[in-house]
């Protein structure tokens, strides 16, 4: 009879275990926050309202507030970074053909990052002169902006670490092809 209690013990431990698990798994990822005069570059340690170009937050289980951006590409390096905060609830970047121009790209025209595409190689430079990861929500805005920019269309996890990590981009050729989706 104890053994059976024991059994039974366990598999309700299982089943609750396994049920808080996929609860968490099909909770909807927090929404976007406005940007404010106050935000301040997580790298940079300035206002993000004195950079031009995208802007990018990244919302995480242990802090309230979101971390903030002076650029999309900055963000993409937070989730790089092994010295960085893994508990990445939601990653939002500005969706720049929503964007009024370079210089004023929205406080709400926040993008999903992981379903953004990005132009990549275009002859846009990021508030602090870095080349940048330009987001758009509609492939057809990103394809638009690369041929008047120059610059190749590609998703979150196809964009190159080292395009995101290094200032000195070189050419194709020389470019890791490890992309930020990669293990």
């Amino acid at each position: 009879m104890t053994r059976a209690w024991l059994l039974i013990g366990v598999m309700l431990s299982f089943a609750l275990a396994t049920a808080g698990c996929r609860e968490k798994a099909s909770e909807a990822p927090p929404p976007p926050q406005h940007l404010t005069a106050d935000a301040t570059g997580h790298y940079c340690g300035m206002a993000l309202a004195e950079h031009p170009g995208p802007k990018g937050q990244i919302i995480l289980a242990s802090r309230t507030d979101p971390v903030w951006f002076s650029s999309a590409r900055d963000a993409f390096a937070f989730t790089i970074l092994a010295e960085e905060s893994k508990d990445v609830r939601a990653i939002y970047v500005s969706d720049m053909g929503k964007a009024q121009t370079w210089d004023k790209p929205g406080d709400d025209n926040w993008v999903d990052a992981r379903q953004a595409f990005f132009v990549v190689d275009s002859r846009k430079q990021s508030g602090m002169g870095a080349p940048e990861t330009v987001p758009f929500s509609d492939r057809a805005a990103a394809d638009k902006f690369a041929e008047s920019n120059g610059g190749r269309v590609l998703s979150f996890s196809e964009v190159p670490h080292d395009y995101v990590l290094t200032s000195d981009i070189g050419t194709d050729a020389t470019r890791s092809t490890e992309a930020i989706g990669s293990p």
